[in-house]
Order: structure tokens, then C-alpha cells, then sequence
């Protein structure tokens, strides 16, 4: 029988970092400089150095002098994960019907930064085309239907400012690289509620997308199809956005009710 191995940090200073975090961890109340010395063995001149730098990264707090807890940005990549992970289990289910339906990629994206990542795919070689962005892959907002719901949710001034840092640089020739162009498109998603790329990101691929949204009514995730150029099909609409709705609904978001 091979024995498993426990792997540690091959990098020393990672390895310290994750043992003043684990002693934090261990502890609700703040932890004196002395007392994680103590604890993690690490002389009090290296441990202050690295929860100092812990620090300024938000991932430590110092209440006080000469005492640690963990941090506030701990909290809030903790958060993210956890909304990927729901998402995702209430998603994969609804996404696997959509598939049968459609017999072509169905993908689950959420935004991070100026851009969405690929967090769920279902699909079969049935598609007859090549997935190219595997789960974990990114592309730019304004080159995808689902990165256009998230822009659409955005006020004018922050559309302008990520035009601004990301110069809306084109993957094809028809990229929308014009902030007028993308804010008549915007407004075209928000009154549809759905969005479409249309070979904006990769010739010869379509896609359509439709909003996810948690119980306080926030986009968190954007379900869409994709297929060849001439292939997808416009009746899909429906039923797309009826498996986002049902999504958002194992969520706790309740839509507005005329």
C-alpha cells in the first residue's frame, strides 16, 4: 500500500504564515506577540515581521498594540467561495436539463475584477464545437454575454471607469470597442433582461445569457449557452431564462411580482 504523504509549503515563509493563521484561527479573542510566539515557535522578531505584512493585506487585525486576530479580508474571500459554492450546487442540476435541450454548452461565470471566470460547463462532443475556455478560465466583460449583465447592473460612471482601465480591446472584428456602442448595448440588456455575444470573443461563437441572483436581489453569476455561429437558436431564450430564475430562486431571491 503507497503511503500518503502530508504535503507542507516548500516555501519557509509560507509555511510560518499558515501557522500564525492557524493560531489565530484557534483563538476568538485577540492573541498577544508573546503568546503566538509561544505557540507557533517562531522567535517574536519573524512572527511581528510576517503578521505585520499580514496586515497590511487586511488577512490580520491589530486591536491593539502587540495583539493579532484575523483579519476582515479573510472574511470576505470567504464569502466569495462560499456564494461559488452554492451557486454552483444549485446551479449544476438545472444546468444538465437546459444541456439536454439544447445539446450544447451550458456555462455557469461569475465576475471578478474586469472580467468573468468559468466556474461550471456542461456539454458533450453532441455540441460540435470545441470548448476553448475550460472551468477557470477568464474573459473580458464587454466580449461576453454574461460579463455585459454584469456591466449592465453597473451606474455609467463605473461602465466608463472599466472602459477606461481595460481600453475595450477587441478579440475580433466584431468586438465592441466603442464605449457609445457598448452603453447603447447595455441599455439594450437591461430592458430585455439577457444578453448576447455575437462572435465578439471568438469567431464562429454565439452565446446568450441570462442573470442569476441571490436572496438580496444582487447579480452573483450569470448562466449562458454557447454554440456555433449557426447554430444557437433564439427559442432557447425561454427556457434559458426560466433555469436562471429557477437557480435564482434555490437562492432565496424572490422576483417581483406584478
Amino acid at each position: 500500500m503507497k503511503r500518503t504523504e502530508v504535503q507542507t509549503p516548500t516555501i519557509q515563509v509560507m509555511e510560518r504564515m499558515f501557522s500564525l493563521l492557524d493560531v489565530l484561527a484557534a483563538h476568538s479573542d485577540p492573541v498577544s506577540l508573546k503568546h503566538i510566539s509561544e505557540l507557533t515557535g517562531l522567535h517574536p522578531s519573524t512572527a511581528h515581521r510576517i503578521l505585520n505584512d499580514l496586515a497590511i493585506g487586511r488577512y490580520v487585525e491589530r486591536p491593539e498594540a502587540g495583539s493579532y486576530r484575523l483579519g476582515m479580508r479573510l472574511l470576505e474571500l470567504g464569502n466569495l467561495v462560499k456564494v461559488r459554492l452554492d451557486v454552483r450546487d444549485a446551479a449544476l442540476g438545472p444546468m444538465r436539463e437546459l444541456h439536454k435541450l439544447t445539446h450544447q454548452p451550458v456555462n455557469l461565470s461569475m465576475r471578478q475584477g474586469d472580467e468573468i471566470v468559468y466556474i461550471e460547463r456542461t456539454y458533450s462532443e453532441r455540441s460540435g464545437m470545441q470548448v476553448v475556455r475550460a472551468v477557470g478560465g477568464r474573459a473580458p466583460l464587454h466580449l461576453t454575454s454574461v460579463g455585459k449583465l454584469f456591466l449592465a447592473h453597473d451606474d455609467a460612471q463605473r461602465v466608463r471607469a472599466y472602459a477606461t482601465r481595460t481600453g475595450l480591446a477587441g478579440h475580433t472584428r466584431n468586438s465592441i470597442t466603442e464605449l457609445p456602442v457598448l452603453e447603447r448595448e447595455l441599455s439594450k440588456v437591461l430592458q430585455c433582461g439577457a444578453a448576447h455575444d455575437n462572435e465578439e470573443l471568438e469567431l464562429g461563437v454565439r452565446c446568450m445569457a441570462a442573470g442569476i441572483f441571490d436572496d438580496q436581489g444582487k447579480l452573483v453569476a450569470g448562466l449562458s449557452i454557447s454554440a456555433p455561429a449557426d447554430r444557437l437558436e433564439e427559442s432557447w431564450m425561454e427556457r434559458l431564462q426560466a433555469t436562471a430564475t429557477q437557480i435564482s430562486s434555490a437562492l432565496g431571491h424572490q422576483a417581483c411580482r406584478a
